[in-house]
């Protein structure tokens, strides 16, 4: 069993914590425009209160452990281990309950790049305790708002995971997808199983869109999201998401695993391989 000890360590060995690499420009960035109510950053999320970016700004230091100062407008951005330590714990106990449950689960990532196999080991666990992962609208169209313009991609699982790709460019089930912060792949997934008249996740698990698009929807939702994601937090803060965990969601993907072992373990879970 990986000790919280360890596991702190490795957050800051591989920057998940402490100094990351998400630069205090990008953060601050993501603050302005949710404070502006720009979709791009609301994820889905259709918040209740009034966000300023100074209100943006404590909420952060308060839950991932950035500078509060508001005059710190440059450099790399800061998480405090412990608190991703207690996020991870949080995580962990909803995964145990949904396995004790054997409940239904959904889970999907907007960053398939580096956190594919950090959801899938969770998939496979959780598949192995009885819960039913849930696969809806595979290979259904999501348009998509790119850099590109608005573009049509495809929703496919990789091991359970539900993800997007641009149509053709690779096979079904391969392990690539693109990155988006879209919250139009959940609600295409949750909508399938409404209309089919399917059981509905007890739980989302996944980042970006997948966890506020489904919290605003009113589904218990729960993920990772980095100093740049503001949305997750006031998520959380305003009782739509149910646990975010702060770290860099950008990391080489082996980085992950022990952070998958650690709320495994916590879980009671194995990793059902």
């Amino acid at each position: 069993m990986l000790s919280t000890g360890a596991l702190r360590a490795h957050l800051l060995a591989a920057r998940l914590a402490g100094p990351v690499a998400t630069s205090r420009e990008d953060s601050l960035r993501s603050y302005r425009l949710f404070a502006a109510r720009d979709p791009r950053v609301l994820l889905g999320l259709d918040p209740e209160g009034c966000w300023a970016e100074r209100d943006l700004l404590a909420l952060m230091a308060d839950r991932c452990g950035v500078s509060a100062d508001p005059a710190h407008v440059s450099g790399p951005d800061t998480i405090d281990p412990e608190r991703t330590v207690a996020a991870l714990e949080a995580f962990a106990a909803r995964l145990r309950e949904v396995a004790r449950t054997r409940a239904p689960v959904l889970l999907g990532t907007g960053h398939p790049h580096r956190l594919l196999g950090f959801y899938a080991t969770l998939a496979r666990a959780l598949s192995a305790a009885g819960c039913v992962v849930l696969t809806p609208a595979q290979g259904w169209g999501v348009d998509v708002a790119t850099r590109f313009g608005v573009r049509t991609q495809c929703l496919d699982y990789v091991q359970g995971v539900a993800l997007v790709r641009e149509p053709g460019v690779r096979p079904s089930g391969s392990a690539t997808g693109a990155h988006t912060h879209s919250p139009l792949p959940v609600r295409i997934a949750l909508g399938a199983l409404a209309e089919s008249g399917r059981p509905l996740p007890e739980l989302v698990i996944g980042d970006h869109g997948w966890v506020c698009g489904a919290g605003q929807l009113g589904f218990d939702a729960i993920g990772l999201a980095d100093t740049d994601d503001p949305a997750l937090f006031v998520g959380e803060a305003e009782g739509r998401v149910a646990v975010a965990v702060p770290l860099d969601d950008g990391v080489r993907s082996d980085y992950y695993r022990p952070l998958t072992r650690y709320v495994l373990d916590r879980a009671g879970l194995a990793a059902g391989d």
